[in-house]
């Protein structure tokens, strides 16, 4: 049921929670859940175990995904937060890995049907004599950790379950290499010391039964590609020691959760279970428009219900923004209520110290970003708060789960941003409560991602024509140009690495930047943060301020070679925007067709991009103080993009002059960044834009929307797919936005590489007017 800013059905929200602000309140009855009877196949000490957590009878939706997976077959649970996915897939992997004496039947030890892909093994079996065991990869420490706490909580006493990270020390990685039955762990740590040490790890992967994918949802774009390839390269490896996996994913509700589960992992076939048959509380979303500032009301809205006595998860899509309202938040509280930040970059320490403080209660509001979204299963949430609309459907109801997790009614709260899209949504709410979840767009074939892996792969085991059983028809083309770059040596049919470095040190699967750059404090050398190299120019060039944990922090130094930034505490009075200089080349024009009176194109684009300086804006006013130059290096990247072309005769018939156009183009390109996620699974910080009055490639005027990453992530191609819906919702949001010369409801964008120079409401709207191949509809 929507309620439109009436007060039916609101049973979450607080008497003084109401004004104009909130615009829209959807309301979400309680339902009750359907359970049913253990699986047969179930050994009694799990089901001791189990039902002496508490947990007397599984729902539906577990058994159905858990007899899925006992008989061999691939299969995905894309049910709701707090659904009980997790028991789910830990009845099939308690009964491998955790009874004192496990059921027969497991798949890939005794040869059920339906286990993984058809063929013959890489390689004969060097295992015969072999323990069952189980992976578990998760896209954060945090999360593993949680896991592991779950397991002790509901699994058997001696159920050997290990975690393993980059914190782990030699005695728990030992444990984990040769007596747990059930390891947890993470794409990174499977990608840079497991498969790499294949031997070493012979037993787990020999043994291996299930492999099990947590936040499934979150392997997209160039992050999922890498993801792919390392559960190839997995799979391969598990072929080699005579094992052959289930894999289980677990995800957010999805629309084409078996084709993205399909193409992640690599196998013919996903199943799906997405019937949710668990209970949910009554829940209310306030959509919740700001009469002055973003920022500010949040605090204002986290610090009230901490005030409430409601423990309270505050979501931002940035780290300074959590630093600010964090501490903002905690300066309004009036009952002692403590109040945190939390994000990535912090300290292992300093992240535990939170997590444990949620889970006691000490801590009675978190500002997160969604390094907690991903990181610690945190129960009794009684409130939500969202800073801006999250990018993603899926997303967002991942966060507003968050809420209501033990049984009380839910309250969520969605601020809208000065942003684009923000603003068309809180316009149309019903794109948020009737729509369905966005599709998750995954290129694992991308050859800047594919390549280096495929070396990598080489070194554990040297290719061979049956690696296409893994690969696919991909593996030629590229295996092909890996031996003409010299990567790879061919001996026969067969493709080795030759060189004495590890092929897996070149790969980072967060970016395509390489290693992180640590963020020194230079009077006591201690590491205070890490910021991620393909940001370093942007967020530490030298005179930046660099915010953590609410304190500020002036950077003196940027040594991008030595990945260092040696920073000092200061109390400047402002905060730093950096400004770039970009131009675009299309390499190469996949696909066209006619738009309106120009047309749309789809390809390949050379990006060139250079921060050239950085503004000082007043911390309080955001007025500009001053501009700095900076000579900084400079980046080239190729990637994907599409691209609008509009004709001479538009702009002759518009009467626009050479600035007038660039700033109409220019302003085009913002909304329709800002737009973008409306119709594309992305956030504007996934993309970018270059726009000119005249690109030598095209002759015309062109606005070019490009991915964010080297080689591609299909976010652009899917604005392609969608142009025409696209470019009419950014011609709306241009005609529909109450202001004169633009605000950042429209044209004005926080990323602009020249700090929103040059830009023409006016102008934008005519431009995209003059276009939208349905203005009449």
């Amino acid at each position: 049921m929507s309620v439109p800013g009436g007060s039916l059905g609101r049973v979450a929200v607080p008497g003084w929670m109401s004004g104009a602000e909130v615009v829209h309140i959807d309301h979400r009855d309680a339902m009750a859940g359907r359970t049913t009877r253990w699986p047969q196949w179930l050994p009694a000490d799990v089901v001791s175990s189990i039902e002496a957590s508490g947990i007397p009878r599984p729902w539906l939706h577990q058994c159905a995904l858990a007899e899925l997976a006992f008989s061999g077959h691939h299969c995905a649970i894309c049910t709701s937060t707090a659904s009980g996915k997790t028991l789910a897939y830990l009845l099939p992997v308690m009964a491998a890995t955790a009874s004192v004496s496990p059921v027969q039947g497991t798949p890939a030890l005794d040869g059920v049907p339906g286990s993984g892909m058809a063929g013959a093994p890489l390689r004969e079996p060097l295992v015969t004599r072999r323990r069952r065991t189980a992976l578990y990869l998760a896209p954060t420490k945090a999360l593993a950790h949680d896991q592991w706490r779950v397991c002790r909580e509901i699994g058997p006493d001696g159920w050997p379950v290990a975690t393993l990270d980059g914190d782990s020390d030699q005695a728990e990685r030992r444990f984990a290499r040769d007596e747990a039955g059930y390891v947890l762990t993470n794409p990174d740590m499977l990608h840079r010391s497991v498969l790499p040490n294949h031997s070493r790890w012979r037993a787990l992967l020999g043994g291996l039964s299930y492999v099990v994918v947590d936040e499934a949802h979150r392997y997209r774009g160039v992050f999922g590609a890498h993801v792919a390839q390392v559960l190839r390269r997995l799979r391969r490896l598990c072929r080699m020691y005579g094992a052959d996996p289930v894999f289980i994913l677990s995800s957010a509700t999805a629309t084409n959760a078996a084709e993205a589960g399909r193409r992640l992992v690599g196998v013919p076939a996903m199943e799906v279970v997405d019937a949710d048959s668990s209970p949910h509380p009554a829940r209310d979303v306030v959509l919740w428009q700001p009469a002055d500032s973003t920022t500010v009301d949040a605090a204002r809205l986290v610090a009230a219900l901490a005030d409430d006595r409601r423990q309270t998860i505050c979501f931002v899509a940035s780290r300074a923004l959590a630093e600010v309202i964090a501490v903002n938040a905690q300066d309004r509280v009036t009952s002692g209520a403590v109040i945190a930040s939390y994000r990535s970059g912090y300290l292992p320490q300093d992240r535990r110290r939170i997590e444990a403080g949620l889970q006691d209660g000490s801590i009675r509001a978190v500002v997160a970003t969604n390094a907690l979204e991903l990181g610690v299963d945190v129960s009794g949430m009684d409130a939500v708060v969202i800073v801006g609309y999250p990018g993603r459907l899926s997303v967002l109801w991942q966060q507003a789960g968050r809420a209501g997790r033990a049984g009380h009614d839910a309250l969520v709260v969605v601020l809208a941003r000065e942003d684009p899209l923000d603003q068309y949504l809180f316009s149309h709410p019903d794109l948020i409560f009737s729509r369905s979840v966005e599709t998750t767009v995954l290129h694992p074939d991308n050859p800047y991602v594919m390549g280096p892996h495929l070396a990598a792969a080489a070194q554990e085991g040297c290719l061979t024509p049956a690696d296409e059983q893994i690969y696919g028809t991909a593996l030629r083309p590229v295996a092909d140009l890996l031996v003409s770059q010299k990567v790879l040596r061919r001996r026969g049919q067969r493709l080795f690495w030759t060189r004495p470095d590890r092929a897996v040190d070149a790969i980072d699967l967060r970016s395509m930047g390489g290693p992180g750059i640590d963020v020194i404090d230079r009077t006591t050398g201690r590491v205070i943060g890490v910021v991620d190299e393909r940001a370093g120019d942007r967020t530490v060039h030298p005179g930046a301020v660099y915010l953590l944990q609410g304190e500020q922090w002036l950077v003196d130094e940027y040594l991008p070679e030595e990945h260092q930034a040696l920073v000092h505490r200061d109390l400047p009075g402002y905060w730093t925007q950096p400004q770039s200089a970009s131009t675009v080349h299309i390499v190469d024009e996949v696909e066209r067709r006619g738009f309106g009176p120009g047309y749309v194109a789809t390809g390949d684009v050379e990006l060139t991009e250079q921060v050239i300086g950085y503004l000082r804006r007043d911390e309080i006013s955001n007025e500009v103080w001053d501009s700095t130059a900076l000579e900084m290096p400079v980046h080239t990247m190729v990637t994907q993009a599409c691209w609008f072309v509009v004709p001479d005769p538009v702009v002759d018939r518009l009467g626009l002059g050479a600035v007038a156009l660039a700033g109409a183009a220019h302003g085009t390109e913002h909304t329709a960044i800002g737009i973008l996620p409306a119709f594309a699974p992305c956030d504007r910080w996934d993309i970018g834009g270059v726009s000119t009055a005249l690109l030598a490639d095209t002759g015309a005027c062109t606005i070019v929307i490009h991915d964010g990453q080297a080689g591609g992530a299909g976010f652009a191609r899917s604005g392609y797919e969608q142009a025409e819906r696209w470019w009419h919702a950014t011609s709306r949001r241009l005609l529909e936005c109450p202001c004169e010369s633009g605000c950042p409801s429209c044209v004005v964008s926080p990323k602009c590489g020249n700090a929103n120079q040059m830009l023409d409401k006016g102008s934008a709207r005519l431009l995209a007017s003059a276009m939208d191949p349905l203005s009449g509809q």
